[in-house]
């Protein structure tokens, strides 16, 4: 099992910044990919970044320029660094680790934390 632990949530003005981390652990693969999804309320889960084993990024257009992932490989944390917050970043933020084998994917989430941007 994997367990992933989040922090850095809270509440912030518009403009603003915040940093979330995540720390996992636990029996993973070797290789595999951890990301960021949030869901703001009455929406669906949505992907806002993500970062390979070969540490290969992917930023959604929706937070493209403002929001930056990054890996700190030796300790299985993921970090997502947050600048010119929007009032609609506001959501429940969720760490994810995924991999697969030959057989079958893996799909791990933390308990996520909140991110309010309000003045």
């Amino acid at each position: 099992q994997v367990q992933l632990v989040e922090s850095g949530g809270g509440l912030v003005q518009p403009g603003g910044s915040l940093r979330l981390s995540c720390a996992a652990s636990g029996s993973m693969a070797s290789h595999y990919t951890m990301g960021w999804y949030r869901q703001a309320p009455g929406k669906q889960r949505e992907l806002v970044a993500a970062i390979t084993g070969d540490d290969v990024t992917h930023i959604e257009d929706s937070v493209k320029g403002r929001f930056t992932i990054s890996r700190e490989f030796a300790k299985n944390m993921v970090f997502l660094q947050m600048n010119s917050l929007k009032p609609e970043d506001t959501a429940i933020y969720y760490c994810n680790v995924f991999y697969s084998d030959s057989i079958t994917s893996y799909d791990y989430w933390g308990q996520g934390t909140q991110v309010t941007v309000s003045s």
